[in-house]
């Protein structure tokens, strides 16, 4: 079994920075991806941004490229997204999960984290 275990959430004004990190324990995972899915208040869970087991490869949704960004500790265990310029519209609940494979398919993703909130200020 794997446990994921989010931290870095808080509260910031637009334009400013957060960094999220996750944690996985319980059993390695170095050659599972990993990704991050956010989920606003009435919205539906959705994609942010995946890393693949390497670390090699990511993919991002359209409406972060160029300002997060995505990396995997030297252990592999560990998970980090880096939010900068951030804006109102990133305000949500960001979740860690740990697939397999790397997808972009909130269904491909077997191992979930409890979230962590992200508030955007305008």
């Amino acid at each position: 079994q794997v446990q994921l275990v989010e931290s870095g959430g808080g509260l910031v004004q637009a334009g400013g920075s957060l960094r999220l990190s996750c944690a996985a324990s319980g059993r390695t995972i170095s050659n599972y991806a990993m990704a991050w899915f956010r989920q606003a208040p009435g919205k539906e869970r959705e994609f942010v941004v995946a890393i693949s087991g390497s670390g090699v490869t990511t993919d991002y949704v359209d409406s972060v490229k160029g300002r997060f960004t995505i990396s995997r500790g030297n252990a592999k265990n560990t998970m980090t997204l880096q939010m900068n310029s951030l804006k109102p519209e990133d305000t949500a609940v960001y979740y860690c999960a740990a697939a397999l494979a790397i997808s972009t398919g909130v269904g491909q993703y077997g191992y979930w984290g409890q979230g962590t909130q992200v508030t955007v200020s305008s």
